[in-house]
């Protein structure tokens, strides 16, 4: 059975942390945890907040292609979990009304000014390609281009 966008989204849901994956000026690859908070309408967007001080701002501002994956845990009966790799491009987001639109009460950890935090960024990352293998079915999705 091929996998929709809604289907991505169902598991998604159920997946809090996945990596994020930029390339560095010297054109290696880092990658580090996000988090998407539970803010998964998926249609091809995923969002993150951050400091605009960080180093992947740096990297998504020299290159915009990222890589984003994700893996579920295994089901109680030892089937894998989905693993799920998303190829889009980032752009970086810097709008109290999207912040808004996007927070969750327990970001305050890491932003405790919320969404008047000094250097508050989000990334929104559109997804071009999302691929997808649960152990016993694999597929690829093509996703729109963002905008006109």
């Amino acid at each position: 059975m091929t996998l929709t966008l809604n289907d991505i989204s169902d598991h998604l849901k159920n997946i809090d942390f996945g990596m994020l994956s930029t390339k560095k000026a010297d054109g290696t690859i880092a990658s580090r945890p996000m988090s998407n908070n539970g803010d998964v309408e998926y249609a091809g967007d995923t969002w993150f907040f951050c400091d605009a001080q960080s180093r992947k701002i740096r990297e998504i501002m020299s290159d915009p292609n990222v890589g984003l994956t994700y893996t579920a845990r295994p089901s109680l009966l030892g089937k894998p979990g989905i693993f799920i790799a998303i190829e889009g491009r980032a752009s970086l987001v810097d709008d109290k009304t999207t912040f808004t639109e996007h927070w969750i009460s327990e970001l305050e950890r890491w932003f405790p000014q919320g969404v008047d935090t000094p250097g508050l960024l989000m990334i929104k990352v559109h997804a071009s390609k999302i691929s997808y293998w649960d152990g016993e079915e694999a597929g690829n999705i093509a996703v729109q281009p963002d905008g006109p």
